[in-house]
């Protein structure tokens, strides 16, 4: 099927100028940072809102990650439509979206009303970050992964920034709700910005697609998406999203009922891991130069130890500020970041917002359920048990999953 929208291509990156690539990237990244600091304003406040609202530790660990269903669900057809539509359009709509899901969440009044509030604003979430991912695999196409690292660094800086901003506004307004309405606010205002100066010509850029040398240069490639090499990488993307997101969702909640920290504590102790995934920068730079299986098999089992010490060992705040930022650091900023460009180096250029779709379905279906599973494991086994469980030994299946990769059938990095 052909394109409805004419983009530009093979060399696109010499059809913009530099100033207009640099201030469309850099309000990219800003709209992405909010969407960082808009989903981790929840986490730490959760203790608040379970109070008030009377739910239980399972309804709280699937508010707190339930949303990412939202992030799956609108992978697949949201990759289908960057391939074929405005990729700008997409992402504005998608904010847009996002910020009057986050306008609702304060307004509910119950578990089932609060959690399509928050599935909304996890599907324009969702939408943003496939249409995004495709406009960086296909505009920065043999340096997908840097760039897709400067991507993480604004993720990183959104969920260090988000529970600081977001616990600092609820205490100074003496509710929870406040930082729901200004974020909600801020994402209204951030559509504008991308529809104003973002550029078409550094959206809609497709590459690898422009003539038949550059078919057969991919040759190699499978001609489907649905590949031995996605179905790898497919694994290790559910395992990261089980496992980053099982530490997230009831991280604070752990760490002040389980540890007796503080909600400052907490709060900071989750941002900490935003500084961590902020070392998505050297994490891409690494994807682009070297075996990306292989690393993120180290990055698994970087993860893995990490996990350890911070469920069986530390209970100090300073060994917890050091080991969420190494939670970030390796569960986000390497696997996060690696996993989503490998996706996309697993399929033909062309099909590149389809490699997005892949890694968002596969990623964040298994994210949704990472809170409930990991409450239920805490009810059946302990905080301990749990963290044994899902965070510590699942990364053993990831290290599997990518033993199928084969990286001579991928988009080779020149």
């Amino acid at each position: 099927m052909s394109s409805t929208t004419e983009r530009p291509q093979g060399g696109a990156s010499q059809q913009v100028t530099k100033a207009s690539v640099a201030i469309g990237f850099a309000v990219l990244c800003a709209s992405y940072m909010l969407n960082a600091m808009d989903r981790q304003i929840f986490y730490p406040l959760l203790p608040e809102i379970r109070t008030e609202l009377g739910f239980s530790l399972e309804q709280g660990g699937l508010l707190a990650t339930g949303f990412t269903l939202g992030l799956a669900l609108a992978g697949p057809p949201a990759g289908y439509l960057a391939d074929r539509l405005s990729r700008r359009t997409i992402i504005v709509i998608s904010v847009l979206v996002y910020s009057l899901g986050t306008l609702a969440i304060p307004l509910a009044v119950g578990f089932v009303d609060m959690s399509i509030y928050r599935l909304v604003s996890g599907i324009g979430e969702g939408v943003q970050a496939t249409a995004l991912y495709a406009v960086i695999g296909a505009f920065f196409f043999h340096r997908r992964a840097l760039a897709a690292g400067v991507v993480g660094v604004a993720f990183g800086l959104g969920v260090f920034l988000g529970p600081l901003i977001g616990t600092g506004l609820a205490e100074s307004s003496g509710t929870w709700r406040t930082p729901f309405f200004l974020f909600a606010a801020a994402g209204l205002a951030m559509s504008l910005l991308i529809a104003f100066t973002v550029s078409r010509k550094m959206t809609e850029a497709v590459t690898g697609a422009a003539s038949q040398a550059d078919a057969t240069a991919y040759e190699h490639v499978p001609a489907s998406p649905y590949n031995r090499n996605t179905l790898g990488v497919g694994i290790a993307c559910a395992v990261s999203g089980l496992v980053f997101y099982g530490y997230l969702g009831l991280y604070p909640t752990f760490l002040r009922e389980g540890l007796g920290f503080t909600a400052d504590q907490a709060a900071f102790a989750v941002s900490m891991g935003g500084l961590g995934a902020m070392m998505a920068l050297p994490a891409g730079w690494l994807g682009d130069r070297f075996n990306q299986a292989r690393l993120l098999m180290l990055a698994m089992v970087a993860t893995s130890v990490t996990a350890c010490l911070m469920y069986q060992v530390a209970t100090a705040a300073p060994a917890q500020y050091l080991l969420s930022f190494l939670m970030g650091t390796f569960a986000s900023g390497f696997l996060f970041t690696n996993c989503s460009t490998a996706m996309q180096r697993a399929v033909r250029p062309h099909h590149v917002g389809r490699g997005a779709g892949l890694f968002i379905l596969t990623y964040y279906v298994a994210a949704a359920f990472s809170g409930l599973l990991f409450a239920r494991l805490v009810g059946a086994l302990g905080w301990e048990g749990a963290g044994l469980w899902q965070l510590t030994l699942l990364p053993v299946l990831g290290v599997a999953g990518l033993l199928l990769v084969n990286p001579a059938r991928m988009v080779l990095r020149r």
